[in-house]
């Protein structure tokens, strides 16, 4: 029975990576962003309130939350594809000409098509929760991190399908898949264990899933792999469907058989010891007792008194620390994390949603598709690297600190490559230089949406991170909102002043370098004002990450010490 519920557990993981696989939605709008605008006859600025719709439905997130306090999960997910069928099926009827809608309607349905995403993470959030309670962090990682192959599964399958509309048919994709997967989820979702009571969460159960995890990590790697470095026409479908559906649920099963037979040979006349480290840590967030805060100096800082008040201002002392609502908006680390977010995960985000319009200026209108599918790649790759910390603290206890051993100093070493994209951006509009600078944004942008909920519930407590992280996340429509503009007057703004403009379908493009290179310049330039923020941050909480590993080793050598 034991070994029965154990293995549910790793079905339920299978099942929200399913969901997140064909759940991002939202990374292949540039697909169909051009047609809907020449099929819609609006300009820039129009369409980018279309793609802004989208993000402005994750507001709207919380609303999940509350109902899965009082219906069963299976309800909420269903409600989810619900939303995508309804939004994304009518906009595929408005391409195909079926009818006609007014503008402020598709902008309702951008919405309900957006909004069906934060549905289906909270989904895939809880059920990681309930069957992994002491290490939900991977748990969360590995799925969120499938959900940046979804345009390339999706270039696939258009292409497989041989549909006369490709542009058209991602919106067919995004409305039925989502809805075929949530039914096929049902299974494993129905079947999960009751409650953390039936889980084992010794150590020995810890330890058989630290080696299921690192399998899992190697298998996602390969997926991305085999979906980045092969060309569509030469992919077969069966392959990744083996490597989504099949491996999954062998590897588990394999891996405690042989735990198990490995047990069973060597436990004749000996106990047996597993490896001596524990995947994720039991208790990760714990406040320290009030007289382990002595003031603590930072004897490698050097530099101005202005620039140290700037450090030591309401600096946050211990990791975990539960914030409200009205404490967290007191707090310069809480806004130096939103900046960083912000001028930062945002704007690659936002880089996304334009990739479309941005191809096509430069005239690579062909390459559309192969670089919406390395963006949607690097940034699951980016996703996976976030969790690489996490996978080495398999082997070796951690307990010093160094910038690239926290996370925020991992999030700010991540944020460097994003400013020097935008700068080859600048100096050069050559398709080999766009894919580079695609890749590292998506990689920037995947690895702080995977780290974004784990740094909020360890900077400021996990027991109201739900909260939290939905006001961090505010971000996202607000940059939508401000860069997307930003971008869309400029990009009009030479439609009007230029004579280099063609009529697509009714609709007039802007083609050249210069349609985008004032903006480039720009979200380079607030991409620096991210990754100054998010230095800012590393330092600020530096010591509260002494702290933690300092309480670490007093417990390696002295159980007993309070402090």
């Amino acid at each position: 029975m034991t070994q029965s519920i154990e293995c549910r557990k790793w079905m339920v993981l299978v099942a929200a990576i399913w969901i997140q696989v064909f759940a991002g939605t939202n990374f292949d709008f540039p697909s169909y962003s051009t047609q809907m605008k020449s099929t819609l006859k609006i300009n820039q600025v129009q369409l980018n309130y279309l793609a802004m719709a989208s993000d402005i439905g994750k507001l709207f997130g919380w609303c999940s939350g509350v109902l899965m306090l009082y219906f069963p999960t299976w309800i909420v997910l269903l409600t989810a594809a619900f939303f995508g069928l309804f939004g994304y099926g009518l906009q595929w009827l408005i391409i195909q000409r079926e009818f006609y809608l007014h503008y402020f309607m598709v902008f309702f349905l951008s919405l309900s098509a957006g909004g069906s995403i934060p549905w289906f993470n909270t989904v895939c959030f809880v059920l990681n929760i309930n069957s992994f309670p002491e290490n939900w962090p991977l748990a969360v990682s590995l799925s969120v991190s499938f959900n940046g192959v979804t345009a390339a599964l999706y270039n696939l399958l258009a292409t497989k399908l041989s549909l006369n509309d490709k542009s058209a048919s991602y919106l067919l994709l995004n409305a039925i898949v989502p809805l075929v997967v949530a039914i096929a989820a049902l299974g494993p979702i129905l079947l999960q264990p009751g409650s953390q009571k039936d889980l084992q969460i010794d150590e020995t159960a810890i330890k058989d899933d630290a080696h299921v995890f690192v399998c899992m990590y190697i298998l996602a790697a390969v997926t991305g792999l085999y979906l980045f470095f092969i060309e569509p026409k030469s992919k077969n479908i069966y392959i990744v469907a083996v490597l989504l559906i099949v491996f999954p649920f062998i590897f588990p099963y394999v891996i405690y058989l042989l735990k198990k037979g490995y047990r069973a040979y060597y436990s004749e006349g000996r106990p047996v010891e597993g490896p001596g480290y524990n995947l994720v840590e039991v208790k990760h967030h714990e406040e320290f007792p009030e007289d382990c805060f002595t003031p603590m100096v930072d004897r490698n800082s050097r530099g101005c008194c202005v620039f140290d008040g700037i450090i030591e201002k309401d600096r946050l002392r211990v990791l975990g620390e539960e914030h409200s609502v009205v404490y967290l908006m007191s707090r310069c680390d809480f806004w130096l994390y939103y900046f960083a977010y912000f001028c930062g995960g945002t704007i690659g985000l936002v880089y996304s949603n334009h990739l479309g319009q941005i191809v096509q200026s430069l005239g690579y209108i062909s390459r559309t598709k192969a670089l919406v599918s390395i963006y949607s790649t690097c940034s699951f790759f980016g996703r996976l690297l976030s969790a690489a910390a996490d996978l080495v603290a398999c082997f070796y206890n951690q307990t010093y600190t160094r910038m690239y051993s926290t996370r925020t100093g991992r999030l700010a070493l991540a944020l460097v490559p994003m400013p020097i994209a935008f700068l080859l951006l600048v100096l050069s509009d050559s398709l080999t230089v766009l894919s580079v600078a695609t890749a590292l944004i998506g990689i920037c942008s995947g690895f702080l949406v995977s780290t974004a909920v784990t740094i909020t519930s360890e900077l400021f407590g996990s027991q109201s991170s739900g909260i939290n992280h939905n006001i961090i996340i505010t971000n996202i429509p607000l940059g939508s909102l401000l860069y997307g503009v930003m971008a869309s007057q400029i990009y009009d703004e030479y439609i009007r002043s230029s004579k280099d403009v063609v009529l697509d379908e009714g609709s007039t493009v802007c083609i050249g370098r210069k349609c985008y290179y004032q903006t480039f310049v720009l979200w380079g330039c607030i991409s620096l004002i991210g990754l100054a923020s998010s230095f800012l941050l590393s330092l600020r909480t530096k010591l509260a990450y002494e702290r933690y590993y300092r309480k670490r080793r007093n417990q390696q050598t002295s159980p007993s010490d309070d402090c």
